[in-house]
């Protein structure tokens, strides 16, 4: 599938979309952690789980539900989501006076369905597998005639999604790279837009579960691969990639790396105890490739990349949960 999602859609995004402006924030422990022997390295952390509703959905929603027409818009809206997506539709239709249902699996944490059901949407549960998800959302399209916001698969998500890098690129000067994890795509699909068009010579890489690594395996491969299991600490990863990011990933993206469960919450707890960025486990995803994957650092070295932009992409954390990760990871 293609698209035509342009660094024009995403500046109109920017300007259309009422969201929270993030800040970057360094740390000298972790760019020294990061830094690969005698070559140093700046991390620059572009802090979406401080946007609205706790993650860089509520940009691509918001783009999305500003879009529709006021026909489209009377009969509400409908999306299924693990949680971040959900919060960011429900909060975007609140915005604009609408109807807003979501479809959440019935494992999704509990903190995230609380924080939809507070922005006003309608939570209807189900089974956790994309099949379900799927066909709840497409019932409830038909009975509503509500309009359905895919979480990816939609440009309107993509370009609003994309304003992420927009912003990077101007609060961070000679940036040599820009690190974004994956799950469906809609965000790295929007942030190598908006990177590659402000800023060719820029690498975009992006950062993934080992355990759900089909973006990795269908980059390398150049064939599209799903994943085999459907479980991680980083829960908001799960999805496989969405037709649109898959045609656009493989053209725009320069590599993409993994990362072990272990990592992804050594990285996430050194991030509270040292920035004290209460960042998730999925969020924590691309933090955990500049401290712990080789290839990654190698190739660092190896091309000279010293500063490198990493979307902490939310913070919506069950914090009791979060604590039992610390303790079974760190031993």
């Amino acid at each position: 599938m293609t698209i035509n999602v342009t660094i024009e859609h995403i500046l109109q995004a920017a300007e259309r979309i009422k969201v929270h402006r993030t800040p970057v924030q360094s740390c000298t422990a972790i760019n020294t952690l990061a830094s690969v022997h005698d070559h140093p390295v700046e991390v620059f952390f572009k802090c979406e789980l401080l946007q609205k509703t706790g993650s860089f959905k509520f940009r691509g929603a918001s783009n999305a539900v500003a879009l529709l027409t006021d026909e489209e818009a009377a009969n509400g809206v409908v999306a299924h989501s693990s949680g971040n997506h959900a919060q960011a539709i429900a909060l975007a239709a609140r915005n604009r006076g609408i109807p807003a249902y979501v479809v959440m699996p019935v494992t999704t944490p509990e903190i995230k369905k609380t924080a939809v059901r507070g922005y006003g949407a309608h939570v209807v549960e189900c089974e956790p597998i994309q099949s379900a998800r799927e066909a709840g959302a497409e019932q409830i399209r038909v009975e509503k005639g509500a309009t359905f916001i895919h979480p990816f698969d939609n440009p309107n998500v993509i370009a609003g999604q994309g304003t992420i890098a927009l912003e990077l690129l101007s609060q961070v000067e000679d940036l040599d790279a820009i690190l974004v994890q994956v799950g469906g795509g809609g965000m790295l699909t929007g942030c190598a837009i908006a990177a590659k068009s402000l800023k060719p010579g820029i690498k975009v890489f992006a950062a993934e579960p080992e355990l759900v690594n089909d973006c990795y395996r269908t980059f390398k491969s150049k064939q599209r691969l799903t994943n085999a299991a459907s479980e991680s600490v980083a829960d908001g990863l799960l999805t496989n990639l969405g037709d649109i990011p898959y045609s656009e990933i493989l053209n725009r993206v320069d590599d993409v790396f993994t990362v072990t469960e272990k990592e992804i919450i050594n990285a996430m707890e050194l991030m509270w105890g040292r920035t004290k960025l209460c960042v998730e486990a999925s969020g924590a995803v691309g933090v955990a490739v500049t401290l712990y994957n080789q290839d990654f650092r190698n190739m660092v070295k190896e091309q000279g990349i010293k500063r490198i932009g990493v979307v902490l992409s939310g913070g919506n954390v069950d914090l009791v949960n979060a604590t039992a990760l610390f303790e079974k990871y760190r031993n």
